[in-house]
């Protein structure tokens, strides 16, 4: 990051820095805010603004739900009433990023016809993938659809597939239907668009970053043995 923010101060006079990033975990909040902070004292007559992160907007709430959509034309029996949703993030030690992947678990059941929506992640915290499918199979729900809440593909994705491969052998009688990640549809263009053209018409406000930010050392913890750089940054 320290390169790319460097090589794009060399010839400008503004640097609008644009997180690809669905949760506020400590790469939004700690990690890119220490590079801004010290890509300004390297270049103090450079303005460098730091745009929100995608966060739980509606935009990304119609993408979980053209999945969902997907997921159950695939399945047999197409009814949201018997089947169990379950939207799965990688999970992370902040619990405010938690709480967004909750926010919009519950904006997903609100908007649909399923009963249940539950959350589930990949690491980090609980619960995990294998609990929520044991707890939806015990009240008798007989589909389950499986929302990756994750903006590109790479091991953790893979993994993913196995394990609802696991579960479709474990489970017999219970239809399995997997979503995939975001990738760059055009609702996740148009944000990042809009976060651009918010901080250049003076529209957004950028998100501060403190002097104070240019001595953190810390490395982010949620992810400690199977960092997903630098193709699967879900948060």
């Amino acid at each position: 990051m320290d390169q790319g923010l460097a090589r794009a101060a060399q010839h400008a006079q503004r640097v609008i820095v644009v997180p690809l990033i669905l949760n506020a975990a400590g790469h939004v909040k700690m990690e890119i805010p220490a590079h801004i902070a010290q890509a300004r004292q390297r270049f103090p007559g450079v303005r460098f603004d730091y745009a929100p992160h995608l966060g739980v907007c509606d935009p990304l709430l119609a993408v979980l739900q053209r999945q969902l959509r997907d997921c159950m034309q695939a399945l047999d029996m197409p009814d949201p009433g018997g089947t169990g949703v379950v939207l799965l993030g990688r999970g992370s030690s902040d619990r405010l990023a938690n709480g967004e992947m909750a926010k919009m678990a519950r904006w997903l059941q609100e908007e649909s016809r399923h009963e249940l929506v539950d959350l589930a992640f990949t690491g980090i915290t609980t619960p995990r993938l294998e609990r929520v499918v044991q707890r939806q199979a015990l009240i008798g729900l007989r589909q389950i659809v499986v929302l990756p809440y994750y903006l590109f593909t790479g091991t953790l994705i893979q993994r993913i597939a196995r394990q609802v491969g696991h579960l479709r052998q474990q489970y017999p009688g219970i239809r399995f239907a997997q979503g995939s990640y975001f990738g760059f549809e055009p609702e996740v263009a148009d944000l990042l668009a809009e976060r651009v053209q918010g901080l250049m018409s003076g529209t957004l406000t950028a998100v501060p970053v403190s002097a104070e930010a240019a001595d953190w050392e810390g490395h982010h913890h949620d992810e400690p043995h199977d960092h997903p750089h630098p193709h699967e940054a879900q948060a």
